[in-house]
């Protein structure tokens, strides 16, 4: 670990560095405990396409499909297992940190199947059989922050099982995610669970948002409209901030904390750039407070390294500009709602789409395993 790298620097400002990506190449080859040492980083995400893309590159699976070939195992059965064995080895990787840090980190994200996303019944049984599967306490369920999610999220809660809720794009479901939490929480408290072993995150996307509203801006074309491209994203986060910390200082949220509760961190996702145009470290120089989680691909994560300028907090003092950010895109027709109806949806279907190149790639590897 390199104390005054700018990785450093973010992890001493109170971020935790989490890493999107994972694959068995990154877990065998050693690759993952060198970012651990040198990179700073203290978990890892998960995704479906991160899964499609790992299984389609690389040897490390070959023995495993030839065994699951071989017991004639279904597709959906070998993605079961494949990935909850990858969740379960990167698990045991960061069990140190987990250790070290009394379960703030040290967290694998693994996500349900998102066809259940407007299924909370079908989430819920699901991120049982995760969590049984995998069977390590620093795992993580992801179950997205959809109005289904929201009540399969406080049932899994309820059950002491931790939680990344994501594809959060806005303020109102944001407040509804925590909401959600807290519900579960109380369930788990009546039920005797010891509330300090649950923990959550709040994955709230920035460069989505962006990419969305600066096309629209685009489209409206006045040098009013091309002056606010860019600026959405971050605000919106720094915005989502201030609803964490205006939610945990509820008095219901503090009566839970005085029981052992832990506060459900807001997580940076979607931190990479998506434009030419832009720093590239962005959306973590911009991000910065005490307390929150940046998950980055691991190019954003060697730009940070290399060449970040870290402040100690971008965020707490924001609020008034964030605010007149919002308010201005309103002024010019940009419909913030609709905006982040249509990401969710979106961002649903991609990962659909994602999980269906991730059967057909394993479908494929079963086949070619007979």
């Amino acid at each position: 670990m390199t104390e005054t790298s700018p990785l450093a620097q973010l992890s001493a400002a109170g971020v935790s560095i989490w890493l999107d990506d994972l694959s068995r190449d990154r877990i065998v080859s050693g690759g993952l405990q060198k970012l651990i040492d040198e990179k700073n980083v203290v978990g890892v995400t998960t995704n479906p396409t991160i899964f499609a893309s790992a299984l389609a590159n690389g040897t490390s699976y070959t023995e495993q499909v030839t065994a699951l070939a071989a017991a004639g195992t279904s597709v959906h059965d070998a993605v079961f297992e494949i990935t909850t064995d990858d969740v379960a080895a990167a698990s045991d990787i960061f069990r140190p940190i987990y250790d070290r840090t009394n379960g703030l980190d040290g967290r694998v994200s693994i996500e349900v199947e998102p066809g259940l996303a407007h299924d909370a019944a079908g989430t819920v049984t699901q991120a049982e059989q995760l969590w049984a599967k995998v069977d390590r306490p620093n795992a993580m369920i992801k179950i997205p922050a959809t109005v289904e999610g929201l009540v399969a999220i406080t049932e899994t809660i309820a059950k002491g099982i931790s939680v990344n809720v994501t594809l959060i794009f806005s303020l109102e479901r944001h407040r509804q995610v925590i909401n959600a939490y807290l519900a579960g929480l109380e369930k788990a408290h009546a039920a005797g669970i010891d509330l300090s072993t649950i923990h959550s995150v709040a994955s709230f996307f920035v460069s989505r948002v962006d990419t969305e509203i600066d096309k629209r801006l685009e489209a409206i074309g006045t040098d009013e409209a091309r002056a606010l491209k860019s600026k959405a994203g971050v605000a919106n986060a720094q915005l989502a901030y201030q609803v964490y910390e205006q939610e945990f200082a509820s008095e219901r949220a503090l009566g839970l904390i005085a029981a052992g509760a832990n506060k459900q961190r807001p997580l940076w996702a979607s931190t990479g750039v998506k434009s030419a145009e832009l720093p590239d470290t962005l959306y973590v120089t911009e991000l910065v407070a005490p307390g929150v989680v940046n998950t980055m691909p691991e190019k954003t994560m060697e730009a940070t390294f290399d060449h970040g300028v870290i402040p100690a907090d971008s965020i707490t003092g924001a609020y008034a500009e964030a605010n007149a950010v919002l308010d201005a895109l309103a002024a010019l027709g940009v419909s913030y709602d609709d905006v982040t109806q249509l990401l969710e949806e979106e961002g649903v279907a991609k990962f659909i789409v994602s999980w269906g190149e991730l059967l057909e790639t394993v479908t494929a590897a079963l086949d070619g395993a007979k």
